[in-house]
């Protein structure tokens, strides 16, 4: 009777965020700046909700766009291109594998207003509903996560065309053009073209033809494509000309990854000759655009970035936020395709005849992949600390 006495009491003297005055709800809306902060103060009650607007940088922006009939080209029934905003949450606790002290897990993966696995069970709570292969559906609370923002990234939503292989979306900003868009497809062994003014698909002329492209973005407002095994060209979004980057020595797989509009990084990976692929041995090349001189820089230092390939595109994060210890650090490269180990420069493996001067994985992180739909589900093992 005591305790329960206690805990009435105890509750009777937390505040009621509800009755604060308006002109000083105001004042407090203006100094939240964190999307999910807002989340949190909405969920408080209506006039909160009111308040305070829902994010922008969780909107989804969405297009209609024709499908095509992929013989002729012709323009068929529509789909829709949406603009995903991407995350990556660390809980501050285990989720996953709640008896392994020595890993750390993320999870990567876009949200939304309208999207499914966003829930608010409770007041100031906001929560992502996580469902891992094998594991049953959990809430994880936003406020028990490190949240890290990753930019965002455009899904086609009710067509996915044989042979497709990404798509890229650039808005006209220019006098004359503004609410224009276009979008770049990446399509088996061509890239498409759609503008807002024709809404038509067209093949992109000169480019590589029958060569396939083995990534497509946009940083400063123009897009990239990198071929295998050639180059990189960039394409101007308003006359959609295209011009040769500075050819680099060719390699068999190209990732293109911005670094918001900071830097653009081209990751070229050499794959050794085995008989069964093997990640842990692939070595990279790491080169920085240089927009002045049109050509690649190598460079063997990413300063705190941390460049994450594969599933959701090619991000990059701020790996100066992430405590030490917790499996992942800046300056080092993830490949989210298969399970592997983190990409660092230099790295010595024992073997005097191995090349120093690339990246090649550290073997002291493990990083294991559970899930990569509706998100993509990491666990990093400390393989030092395990042993």
């Amino acid at each position: 009777m005591a305790t329960r006495k206690k805990t009435s009491s105890s509750s009777s003297m937390l505040p009621n965020w509800s009755l604060l005055p308006e002109e000083l709800l105001q004042i407090v809306s203006k100094y939240v700046e964190d999307c999910f902060d807002v989340f949190h103060a909405r969920s408080v009650c209506n006039s909160w909700r009111s308040t305070f607007p829902f994010p922008s940088s969780l909107l989804r922006p969405s297009y209609s766009l024709p499908t095509f009939d992929e013989v002729t080209l012709e323009s068929k029934e529509l789909c829709t291109l949406e603009k995903v905003p991407l995350f990556l949450f660390r809980p501050r606790a285990p989720t996953i594998a709640a008896n392994s002290s020595l890993a750390s897990e993320y999870f990567l993966g876009g949200i939304g207003r309208d999207d499914h696995h966003l829930d608010l069970p409770s007041p100031l709570q906001c929560s992502v509903k996580v469902q891992i292969q094998g594991y049953d559906p959990a809430l994880m609370n936003m406020v028990e996560c490190q949240i890290l923002p990753l930019g965002h990234q455009y899904r086609l939503i009710g067509w996915e065309p044989k042979g497709y292989r990404g798509v890229a979306f650039l808005p006209l900003n220019k006098e004359g053009r503004r609410g224009e868009f276009v979008v770049i497809l990446n399509y088996t062994n061509v890239l498409l073209v759609l503008t807002s003014a024709e809404m038509k698909w067209k093949r992109l002329e000169n480019v590589p033809a029958g060569s396939v492209c083995s990534d497509l973005g946009t940083f400063r407002g123009r897009f990239y494509a990198s071929f295998l095994a050639r180059s990189t060209f960039i394409i101007d979004p308003y006359s959609l000309e295209v011009t040769l980057l500075m050819p680099s020595p060719p390699k068999p797989l190209n990732y293109l990854v911005a670094s918001g509009d900071d830097e653009l990084f081209l990751v070229e990976v050499t794959i050794p000759m085995f008989e069964e692929i093997d990640f842990s041995r692939f070595t990279c090349r790491v080169s920085r655009l240089d927009e002045e001189c049109s050509k690649w820089v190598e460079v063997r230092d990413l300063g705190d970035r941390l460049l994450f390939i594969g599933h959701f595109g090619n991000v990059c994060c701020s790996g100066k936020e992430l405590p030490d210890g917790c499996g992942l650090s800046g300056n080092s490269i993830v490949f989210t395709n298969e399970p592997t180990f983190p990409y660092k420069y230099g790295v010595h493996t024992g073997t005097g005849e191995d090349d120093l001067d690339c990246w090649r994985t550290t073997r002291e992180n493990r990083v294991m992949i559970f899930n990569t739909d509706p998100v993509l589900a990491l666990q990093v093992e400390n393989l030092i600390l395990d042993a």
